[in-house]
């Protein structure tokens, strides 16, 4: 009896995927909790494992669009495995020399022994190419055999193509302009369709057209959602940071050695994001219809820049979490938004979201929201400026915050309450110590 591959439940809001690879062949041998393939969805990618062992059988291919509950695959009963595994046998043992005896008469080859050879003849076959590859592969005429593959199984991937054109472009001399091709002596290739707007030749040929990812495209569609459900405003504070700088600098060797993770900013900005949200939870709450939705947590969003787009890995429950568990926490998603490993549920379930444009150089924004959560607040550049401390003009490392916020929730009052409470809180980090 066959056992269906069927594509899981992908988490809050995600009911589609494409299938970037398959990390099994057909009619490969699999074991249970063996990963069959890699689904990328607009919030992450992700592997999906065999439920039991058996034999693959592949019904979507790669570069498909699947929904959750589709079919993409069935895994043969172990039964039928041990049959193939015996008439290979089998055919071993037909192959092995016998005793001296009178040499009979050559017999046709079996169904056992021609298997065997399909097989071998399988294995020398280079691994398929999945479309995104296929299509570079064609485009710039290359001869997938001359570049080494990094993938499961010796597999290009897209990565390997473009390194292997990088070195090309590298290695080879800039050539000089060249005559315009005789047409008459080159065959005519197929032209895609061009929008009916006239486009000169030169305008065409400087334009290169590459898919949206279904990351992008979904960062796209929310965004715009915001702008069209929200009524966004944003209202601005700056923050001394002199003393939490003085404090990094004095304890982050200690806490290194105690903690194993190094004292950043983001932990810092965090805890006091939690303290002001129990002060002003109207910040940490979403309509839903004609409700307001009170959160008793704060899961935290930490947005990060990847390859591929933006994306918001969340601290869960980062209200029950010390200095050290934040940090780690951030740190652990962080490296694996760069390494394209996020789940589902590290991406699920945000209800505040903390956006740092510092570690880009920005020194001010206006944050958009991350629906449906109804607030975000924008970290900048730290940057020295003159200022006013006790009647005194002085130079101080200041940054800018941003608070962008729902205003059909959220009045103008609380969001300027929960800046002041986080300014506050950073000015003087041993209210965070103490929780007060």
């Amino acid at each position: 009896m066959a056992v269906e591959v069927r594509i899981p439940t992908l988490g809050e809001s995600v009911s589609e995927g494409v299938i970037t690879r398959w990390l099994k062949g057909e009619g490969d041998s699999v074991s249970a909790d063996d990963l069959l393939l890699e689904l990328e969805t607009d919030k992450a990618n992700v592997e999906i494992p065999a439920e039991r062992g058996g034999v693959l059988h592949i019904l979507r291919k790669e570069g498909e669009t699947v929904h959750v509950g589709d079919v993409v695959a069935r895994i043969e009963a172990a039964d039928r495995q041990q049959q193939a595994a015996r008439v290979q046998t089998a055919a071993a043992a037909t192959a092995t020399p016998a005793a001296p005896q009178a040499a009979p008469a050559p017999a046709p080859p079996t169904q056992a022994a021609s298997a065997v050879e399909e097989a071998a003849s399988g294995e020398s076959e280079a691994p398929a190419l999945s479309p995104a590859v296929r299509r570079l592969v064609e485009e710039h005429e290359l001869n997938p055999a001359a570049i080494k593959g990094s993938g499961r199984g010796g597999r290009l991937t897209k990565g390997d193509v473009l390194a292997h054109l990088d070195a090309s472009t590298t290695s080879a001399a800039k050539p000089a302009p060249l005559p315009p091709p005789d047409q008459s002596a080159v065959p005519a290739r197929p032209q895609l369709a061009i929008a009916p707007r006239p486009v000169s030749a030169a305008v065409a040929a400087d334009e290169e057209h590459v898919p949206m990812s279904r990351l992008r495209q979904r960062i796209a569609e929310r965004l715009v959602q915001a702008q069209h459900t929200a009524a966004i405003l944003t209202t601005f504070n700056e923050i001394d940071m002199q003393a939490v700088m003085d404090l990094r600098a004095k304890h982050k060797s200690r806490f290194a050695d105690a903690h194993g993770v190094s004292l950043g900013f983001m932990s810092f900005f965090g805890r006091a994001c939690v303290a002001a949200l129990r002060d002003v939870p109207v910040v940490n709450a979403y309509i839903d219809g004609t409700d307001i939705v009170y959160h008793r947590h704060v899961h935290l969003g930490v947005a990060v820049s990847t390859e591929r787009g933006l994306v918001v890995p969340v601290v869960h429950r980062a209200d029950e979490m010390s200095f050290a568990d934040i940090e780690k926490e951030i740190g652990r998603l962080a490296e694996r938004a760069r390494q394209n490993k996020l789940s589902i549920d590290d991406l699920s379930g945000g209800t505040f979201t903390i956006s740092n444009g510092g570690v880009f150089g920005s020194l001010l924004s206006t944050p958009i929201l991350n629906p449906p959560q109804s607030a975000i607040l924008g970290m900048h550049k730290i940057e020295k400026r003159p200022v006013v401390v006790d009647d005194a003009i002085v130079v101080r490392p200041m940054m800018y915050v941003a608070l962008s916020y729902d205003h059909r929730l959220i009045d103008g009052e609380h969001a300027v309450t929960f800046l002041v409470r986080v300014k506050e809180r950073i000015e003087d980090p041993v209210r965070l110590m103490l929780d007060v």
